[in-house]
């Protein structure tokens, strides 16, 4: 009962995952991603040594494909599994096993997989990969979180006693830097899309406060100065709205 889509930027070279589901702390058991190396996540009955496994095996230099085939072929229980693998060069590849719940699925393009189970059905992962193709020239993070709202609003997930909630959400982006990346979660929300939204464009300014603490500390603003000029920035920009 997951929704997810794994993204690369061409001219960035960044690469992540997005994801929702109506289990809670989805980012602690579904996504990983590492910078130069891949994404992935590992779905529907989760197998969370994929994680480790898949993230060695592009790391060794093995494509999505050839890695998501090694890692398939040896797990007895495949057909529970739904796997997902970007790899450094925006190769995708998706595994959705037999006895993954329905509607389950995938779509790849070039640079993207969007993927999930227990969904209301293959609109959803039509939704995210026409979301992710259509956002190009945007951030690789917004294009992820855009795509995650296209399923939800496309049906999401479906039950056998009807639409499912998205009680968790994550999005995990890595940047060519420790301060490029997006690492956010949501773990227990009764709207946990609108929520991951919500954080993810409250932090969205703080990327160049950080980098500025970071590479030049003794220019950087008291952060609750900075976070009163974000607070004066909103004002002023609500009043400039309502004129």
């Amino acid at each position: 009962m997951t929704y997810t889509v794994l993204g690369y930027c061409h001219d960035t070279g960044e690469l992540g995952v997005a994801v929702a589901t109506y289990s809670i702390a989805v980012g602690s058991l579904c996504p990983v991603a590492k910078t130069h190396t891949g994404a992935l996540s590992s779905q529907a009955f989760v197998n969370p040594e994929m994680k480790s496994l898949g993230l060695s095996l592009l790391e060794q230099g093995f494509s999505a494909g050839q890695a998501v085939e090694i890692l398939v072929r040896g797990d007895a229980d495949k057909s529970f599994r739904q796997l997902g693998l970007l790899d450094r060069c925006g190769r995708a590849a998706v595994y959705t096993g037999s006895n993954n719940r329905g509607w389950a699925g995938h779509r790849t393009g070039d640079g993207y997989a969007a993927f999930g189970n227990v969904l209301a059905g293959g609109a959803v992962v039509d939704a995210m990969a026409e979301a992710f193709e259509h956002s190009d020239g945007n951030a690789l993070s917004q294009r992820l979180i855009v795509a995650l709202e296209a399923g939800r609003d496309a049906g999401g997930q479906m039950g056998a006693m009807g639409r499912l909630p998205e009680r968790s959400a994550a999005i995990l982006v890595c940047g060519r830097s420790e301060f490029d990346g997006v690492d956010l979660r949501v773990d227990l929300h009764s709207n946990a899309v609108d929520e991951l939204r919500r954080v993810y464009d409250a932090a969205a300014p703080y990327a160049a406060f950080n980098r500025q603490r970071w590479l030049a500390p003794h220019e950087a603003v008291p952060q609750e100065a900075f976070a009163a000029s974000l607070l004066s920035e909103s004002i002023a920009s609500r009043a400039n709205g309502e004129q």
